[in-house]
């Protein structure tokens, strides 16, 4: 199952931050993660598919009545219970494996039904953790692009404004990609490089060093 593991990534639930003291003293900021157990919903095969890929559940939900009469139907041909999350994990060259069919043929083992848990996860593995970055809803250029603003004094009237948006005459228009108000955050963000410092199968508990994208309790995927 470790193998499984290795090539997939798993799903997780962000728990929170906290420090831990290594033997010789050194503290370290880590993020705690409960990652799986994810259940094997469905497998993709480059020759039914066009590529080669995994998909994982992960949390049960207890209320059937909760699921609608397709994703229902898809449970149903698979005999697996609903689950509240599905992620999918590229196997081959775009996704993570290498060889392009020959990874999804490494996977050959992994069928539906198999569990992923964090026993295929050790201290000191490099893992790479995906999801939504917080959202902070309608901000200015100066939080949202890094502007500079204007002077704050001597009655400029330029303080926190984005300046000139476009000419005036010719073209009359506003310039392209220019940098204006909006909504910020709540996309997608994928850090690499953190290092697993610790790992708990018994309690489904990834330690990794570090921050990861979104809130506590946001739904991040591990992979290696």
């Amino acid at each position: 199952m470790s193998e499984i593991n290795r090539k997939t990534g798993i799903i997780g639930k962000k728990l929170g931050m906290t420090q831990i003291f290594a033997e010789n003293g050194n503290v370290s900021v880590v993020t705690l993660i409960e990652a799986g157990p994810c259940a094997v919903i469905q497998i993709k095969t480059v020759e039914r598919d066009g590529y080669s890929a995994v998909k994982l559940g992960f949390q049960e939900i207890i209320k059937a009545k909760r699921v609608n009469k397709p994703t229902k139907g898809m449970y149903d041909k698979v005999s697996q219970k609903p689950h509240k999350m599905l992620r999918e994990f590229r196997l081959d060259a775009a996704g993570g494996g290498r060889g392009g069919e020959k990874a999804g043929e490494k996977d050959s083992a992994l069928k539906v039904g198999d569990v992923v848990t964090v026993a295929g996860f050790a201290a000191g593995d490099i893992v790479k953790v995906s999801g939504l970055s917080k959202g902070k809803g309608f901000q200015g250029v100066m939080k949202r692009h890094n502007y500079r603003g204007g002077p704050g004094s001597h009655g400029s009237m330029f303080n926190r404004a984005p300046g000139s948006i476009g000419a005036s005459s010719y073209p009359s228009r506003v310039w392209k990609n220019l940098g204006m108000p909006g909504h910020m955050g709540a996309v997608r963000v994928t850090v690499s490089n953190l290092r697993v410092i610790d790992v708990k199968p018994e309690q489904n508990l990834l330690i990794i060093k570090g921050a990861v994208p979104g809130p506590t309790g946001n739904i991040v995927e591990i992979t290696k």
